[in-house]
């Protein structure tokens, strides 16, 4: 995962880290999310070995809230449920 300069965060899978770094930082693909939001930050990184699972994770870390994903990147896996939950009180 990505922090971006505008403080936004970005998740995707890469079998190449350093090489996809610095496609991130260069604005390699002019059209990616990273290309405008220039210096990125990598901030959490998990290796898998299945790529299907690698993915399916991306996914499922990008339907996250931004609390969610700083606990993440936090380490506080403790907080990751509750920060599930929906508050329908609102």
């Amino acid at each position: 995962m990505l922090k971006c300069s505008d403080s936004s965060y970005y998740t995707g899978v890469t079998s190449n880290l350093e090489q996809r770094m610095f496609q991130h930082n260069t604005a390699f693909f002019p059209d990616c999310y990273t290309s405008s939001r220039r210096p990125v930050e990598l901030v959490f990184i998990a290796e898998f070995t299945d790529i299907n699972l690698a993915i399916e994770k991306e996914k499922q870390i990008k339907k996250w809230s931004r609390l969610k994903k700083e606990a993440l990147i936090n380490d506080d896996y403790e907080a990751l449920p509750n920060l599930a939950k929906k508050d329908f009180d609102k």
